[in-house]
């Protein structure tokens, strides 16, 4: 089963689930307001995208942060704790496939997975 992972206002989220539906593709969908950053889940994105992929510095919640804050994400040990404690700093959705994630919205990749 395919798990998108994000926030349901965000608009590239809204969008990536409408394109799962559309194209039929069953999914669930794990809400981080709700259900919060699984930290297992966490480390394999981390390991697998890299933490510059992850760290959404594009955002409305990066950029409320303090600039010590902001400055003090440098690897991906200080990006973990940032990504735990403002789970919105996540750039969305992070896709669970079965054979590994996404992060982001990209109707041309997940047309050549389907």
């Amino acid at each position: 089963m395919i798990t998108v992972h994000g926030i349901p206002n965000c608009d590239t989220v809204k969008k990536a689930r409408a394109w799962l539906t559309d194209h039929g593709v069953e999914h669930r969908f794990h809400d981080f307001k709700k259900q919060g950053v699984p930290e297992a889940d966490l480390d394999i994105w981390l390991a697998a995208a890299g933490w510059e992929t992850l760290v959404n510095r594009k955002g409305t919640t990066w950029r409320q942060l303090d600039d010590a804050v902001r400055a003090s994400v440098v690897d991906t040990a200080s990006a973990r704790a940032l990504l735990l404690a403002h789970p919105s700093a996540i750039k969305r959705p992070v896709v669970q496939w079965a054979d590994g994630i996404t992060v982001g919205f990209d109707a041309a990749a997940w047309q050549a997975r389907l």
